[in-house]
């Protein structure tokens, strides 16, 4: 699989995130305006710059800070992403989770050196820093394939 590390094709993914901005939360929804969660987004923006999507989602918990289980997020990325080292760029995806003894459930795409946009409960889609908060709760950082 390769990825989409170029300088633009980076940026696509980035522009493509911007335009999800201010959209509604709905648990499990991909509707850009309409409303989406944080898999939601994600799902919309790999649609926009890779192509449809490889598998359903299927149905998940509205908790993402759950335990149990396994870690359904973070292997569905290590399927269809490509992994990446280093610090977070713009372009990437991002996954997060709330303590270290629990599985990654929330993601979002860094839109800038310091920034990621995702979607949580009462705020929609939004920008936020990545602040070592954030920082410390990463569990993948991913590039987006190339389309096809």
């Amino acid at each position: 699989m390769t990825a989409l590390r170029s300088t633009e094709a980076r940026r696509h993914v980035c522009r493509a995130a911007m335009t999800w901005l201010e959209t509604p939360y709905r648990h499990q929804a991909s509707r850009k305006g309409v409303g989406c969660d944080c898999l939601g987004l994600v799902r919309g923006v790999w649609r926009e710059v890779v192509g449809p999507e490889p598998e359903s989602a299927g149905a998940y918990a509205m908790d993402w800070a759950e335990a149990g289980g396994g870690e359904a997020l973070l292997e569905a990325a290590q399927r269809h992403f490509v992994p990446a080292s280093g610090k977070p760029e713009a372009g990437q995806l991002v996954l997060f989770r709330w303590r270290a003894h629990l599985p990654a459930k929330h993601a979002g795409i860094m839109v800038g050196e310091r920034n990621f946009i995702h979607a949580y409960e009462r705020a929609g889609v939004v920008i936020s820093s990545l602040v070592p908060q954030w920082r410390r709760r990463i569990a993948g950082v991913f590039d987006f394939p190339t389309g096809g």
